[in-house]
């Protein structure tokens, strides 16, 4: 089984000496390093650079520079999909983000980790779990998503958490870690309307 496979299917892994997978990530540093010096008069380049990079995408939806990943193919984005700049998504495994979906400045996604065990730790192993985000989720600025989150459809989560487990749909959460608060309701339509 090569370390790619691996880290498919969540086992330990060699991530820092595979040949193959050094090789994908430069392939994907030199994409993003073109990708996070174009212009923002040359929003044409940008959009063929990142459908060459992501693994799936719409045909609407924008990343602002910089954007920094691992791999870049296994990042799928769903239509209208919309992230701020400094999003950095670390993509061992996959990252599914369903359409709608706005993501705020500083946002940190995180598939890989690390053995608590030194010597596993030292021989360059690490794991990787999917993240999977639903269609309409918001997530506020500076929040770190950690390996294995599932967040709901429709769900908001506060700037400045730390997800470190699964959001159900339609919640409001936020904190370190991460809590839902409470549910979005009907009230929340007219919250911010103005007569």
């Amino acid at each position: 089984m090569t370390e790619k496979e691996k880290a498919g299917k969540g086992l330990l892994y060699d991530a820092n000496f595979d040949r193959t997978l050094l090789k994908d990530r430069e392939h994907a540093k030199v994409i993003l390093h073109r990708y996070n010096q174009t212009s923002p008069l040359q929003p044409t380049e940008r959009k063929e650079l990142l459908k060459i990079l992501l693994g799936k995408s719409g045909n609407d939806f924008i990343i602002e520079p910089p954007f920094y990943c691992d791999y870049g193919y296994n990042i799928e984005i769903g239509e209208n999909f919309f992230a701020n700049m400094n999003l950095v998504i670390l993509d061992g495994a996959k990252v599914t983000i369903g359409k709608n979906t706005f993501i705020a400045p500083n946002v940190s996604i995180y598939t890989a980790g690390h053995p608590l065990d030194v010597e596993q730790r030292n021989q360059g192993l690490e794991y990787a779990y999917p993240v999977a985000i639903g269609d309409n989720v918001w997530i506020g600025g500076n929040v770190v998503v950690l390996p294995g989150v599932t967040i709901g459809n429709n769900a908001v989560i506060g700037a400045g958490s730390i997800v470190t487990k699964d959001i159900p749909e339609n919640a409001l959460a936020m904190g370190n870690p991460c809590k839902v608060v409470r549910f979005i309701t009907e009230e929340d339509k007219n919250k911010y309307r103005k007569e």
